[in-house]
């Protein structure tokens, strides 16, 4: 695996959560021109529990673009700077599996969550060459999309209202100044609520020639043994004072969501409250659950250690 925005919060996930994994190996680091050079226990400020996993300490810092000593791209590069390079390295023949939002709502594109629509995996078809982009949703519609999907499959949903209440990593690092966020919440992130709106529906549609639409795919992810994947990764609480993040949002690893406060409302049918890790199931784990998804249905087969 190479990363791209390796030094940053999500890259910094994805590293420690690629430690000792059984499939994927980091391979490669890029990042932007004041790390290039360097080699990565250098350039990175290591914001994490613990150290810098010892294999990538000495690892050189490269410029992201390809050609880049790996098979597969983990992408978490800045929105603005994102498109052009992760279709730089699909038009090269890489996998790149991407965090970003530049190319989630492209045609050809599977804005995926595993649990959710893996059969819009067969979007990659439409991409000719080797190369192809998959991107993993917004961390809220993530969180949002899991939620929904089995009452849309069993019941169908007709119309929600969501309100999210952001960790202070929802506005990058490095986020709200301390001054703004003390005695505060985030008050605005620019594109967030659009974001949800419309990746909830492209997640929540079914793939056909005119593009994802209609009802969500079914899939039983549990038999293809995916590392990275919660065993549960809809949790259901009935305390009436959970979900709270303090004790929920490490929950199957950080992949499952805690859902709690489950009632009925005067306005729509039904409200819940739900919790998930903003940087793991919303970023970096979501990331790499996709790339196990790739591998296990054959997207990247011969790239990568298969036992």
């Amino acid at each position: 695996m190479g990363i791209l925005g390796a030094t940053g919060t999500v890259g910094q996930r994805l590293v420690a959560m690629l430690e000792g994994h059984p499939q994927l190996v980091v391979t490669a680091v890029a990042a932007s021109d004041r790390s290039q050079g360097k080699t990565f226990g250098e350039a990175c400020v290591w914001r994490l529990p613990g150290n810098v996993p010892s294999a990538l300490r000495a690892l050189q810092v490269r410029p992201p673009e390809p050609p880049l000593d790996c098979d597969i791209v983990l992408s978490s590069l800045p929105a603005d700077t994102a498109g052009p390079v992760e279709a730089q390295f699909a038009a090269a023949g890489y996998p790149v599996i991407s965090n970003s939002s530049s190319h989630r709502m492209d045609d050809d594109v599977p804005l995926l969550i595993p649990e959710v629509n893996a059969g819009h995996l067969a979007m990659i078809a439409r991409r000719s060459g080797r190369g192809f982009i998959v991107t993993n949703p917004n961390c809220s519609t993530i969180m949002i999309a899991l939620a929904l999907a089995p009452l849309q499959s069993r019941f169908g949903v007709e119309a929600g209202v969501v309100t999210t209440m952001q960790a202070i990593s929802g506005a990058g690092y490095p986020g709200v100044a301390s001054l703004d966020i003390t005695d505060n919440v985030v008050p605005y992130i620019a594109s967030e609520e659009e974001k949800i709106e419309r990746e909830t529906l492209k997640i929540l549609g079914r793939v056909d020639g005119g593009g994802a639409r209609g009802r969500p795919a079914e899939f039983p992810l549990s038999e293809l043994g995916l590392h990275t994947a919660p065993l549960c990764p809809i949790l259901v609480r009935d305390e009436p004072d959970r979900p709270q993040p303090r004790l929920d949002r490490d929950a199957g690893g950080g992949m499952s969501i805690t859902i709690g406060r489950i009632a009925r409302d005067r306005v729509l049918s039904h409200r819940f409250v739900a919790l998930s890790h903003n940087t793991i199931r919303g970023a970096a784990g979501a990331a790499i659950l996709n790339a196990e998804l790739l591998a296990a249905e054959g997207y990247l087969s011969g790239m990568i250690n298969e036992q």
